[in-house]
């Protein structure tokens, strides 16, 4: 067996400028000309889940470990498929999780993250995070167990410096436009303190109902009391519940908030009576609900939801097809977002078409569709966005959201359903510094998809850069544009 040479090369750790653009020599040198008008525009950041709380309170954050390994359940997920525990990633409990001894040490975080460096190779995750150490923190060591204190100690000389607090991090990283995540039943607190420091039209918010719509939910009934405290609603009858629903969103977009966001299993959009609506929601509040209630429930307040849309002019964003919490164990003892969620099968066509029917030529209504499921890029998606004006195609997210699926993206849909019926690039993430990290990917892939058609004689070269720069920041302005 040959001798295994040092993984850790002695000279700096650099990244190729041409990293990510096509490899075809002819192509090459185009995509690097459509890039360079992409590269330094503003980054509209229309769907992530940032807390809001960071901006508020402008804290610095406490160490490279809390900052980068801990939250991003990307990162965290993919060291745990090698055998390491979320604990021992940093990752703590929730309420009745007592008994799991969680890692503390923030530098033994590190380490592990770093010391398991080579399983995130071929990643999209490993295109981020050497972006995010090498271009905003200075990292010169390629991550390995070797290196890992080191580099946990030049990240720490960074995160200390004043000029590195959220607030400042977004002129720092050029991000125009930030939305938040929140709680249908959020009083917006946080943005208020915002909106008072002139921040109100950088970082708006953004209203996720699914909690207070599904209910098979473990907290559904403490969470609809809870939007009904904040929107002064009774909520023990179907019709105040609907109202709390109406009073939140209007509160949401005072704010500032441009769109809506349904994180369903299905995309069913079947409308029910309103009798039947209401005997299911009497029924989920006497704990009596059946599975087939869930399910039409669900289905009929994506209905509700999108003739909300109509009415109040926010963007209804969709993207259903993933199984949350897979592992329910690990769901009950660590939360969100770390029971490992993964893909299913997903129809889109048949679905949808009662609330496209309904709302899909309306002037008020808009709709952004996601999907994690590649086989119906061009069966069903772009077809669709191909002909109902209220429609637009999300760009590929969570699994997709690396080259070769970004590539196949493009291809798939570009033909059927033309650029201008994309929402542009959509990160999608609650891990700060990988935003600008995620938007150069998707420039970068653009460039050289673009430069392929230039290269074929399909685009001229001034059509491709026009397009590359809707891409990158006039379609998401348009898509998300505020009522």
């Amino acid at each position: 067996m040959p001798a295994l040479t040092d993984p850790t090369p002695a000279q700096p750790w650099t990244l190729h400028p041409d990293r990510a653009l096509p490899a075809d020599p002819a192509v090459r040198p185009i995509a690097r000309d459509i890039y360079a008008q992409t590269q330094g525009l503003p980054l509209v950041s229309m769907h992530g889940h940032v807390p809001v709380e960071w901006f508020a309170d402008n804290r610095a954050f406490p160490n490279p470990a809390e900052l980068i390994v801990v939250p991003d359940h990307y990162l965290v997920r993919q060291l745990v498929s090698q055998g390491l525990r979320n604990e021992q990633l940093g990752v703590r409990p929730v309420a009745g999780g007592s008994g799991v001894v969680v890692e503390e040490d923030p530098r033994e975080v590190w380490r592990r993250f770093c010391s398991g460096w080579k399983h995130f190779r071929g990643t999209a995750t490993r295109f981020w995070l050497e972006t995010v150490l090498v271009e905003i923190f200075g990292v010169t060591q390629r991550p390995s167990a070797e290196s890992a204190d080191a580099i946990f100690d030049t990240v720490a000389a960074v995160i200390a410096d004043q000029e590195f607090r959220p607030r400042q991090l977004l002129d720092r990283f050029g991000i125009e436009i930030l939305a938040t995540t929140d709680p249908a039943w959020a009083v917006l607190d946080d943005h208020a303190k915002l909106a008072a420091d002139g921040l109100g039209e950088r970082v708006v918010p953004t209203f996720r109902p699914d909690p207070v719509v599904l209910l098979d939910r473990p907290t559904w009934r403490a969470d609809v009391e809870s939007l009904g405290a904040a929107a002064d609603e009774d909520v023990t009858t179907y019709a105040g519940y609907l109202a709390a629903l109406r009073a939140q969103r209007l509160r949401f977009k005072a704010a500032g908030a441009r769109a809506t966001d349904h994180g369903h299993l299905s995309a069913d959009t079947t409308p029910l009576s309103d009798a039947e609506a209401g005997r299911i929601y009497a029924a989920a509040l006497a704990g009596e609900a059946t599975a087939a209630d869930v399910d039409a429930f669900a289905g009929h307040m994506l209905f509700q939801m999108a003739a909300m849309s109509a009415e109040d002019g926010l963007v209804m964003q969709l993207h259903p097809g993933v199984l949350r919490d897979h592992d329910r164990a690990k769901h009950a003892l660590f939360g969100p977002d770390t029971g490992f969620d993964i893909p299913v099968t997903t129809e889109y066509t048949r679905s949808l078409r009662p609330m496209l029917e309904a709302f899909g030529h309306h002037p008020g209504f808009r709709v952004v569709l996601f999907t994690v499921d590649e086989d119906t890029f061009s069966r069903e998606l772009a077809p669709i966005a191909g002909v109902y004006p209220a429609v637009r195609l999300g760009a590929p997210w969570w699994f997709l959201d690396a080259p070769d699926a970004m590539r196949r993206f493009r291809e798939d849909v570009t033909e059927t359903a033309g650029f201008s019926n994309m929402s542009g690039f959509v990160d999608d993430t609650r891990a700060f510094c990988s935003i600008p990290a995620r938007h150069d990917l998707a420039r970068r892939v653009d460039a050289g998809y673009l430069a392929r058609l230039v290269a074929e004689h399909r685009l001229d070269l001034d059509e491709a850069v026009d397009t590359a720069i809707d891409l990158a920041y006039r379609l998401p302005l348009t898509a998300y544009e505020k009522a």
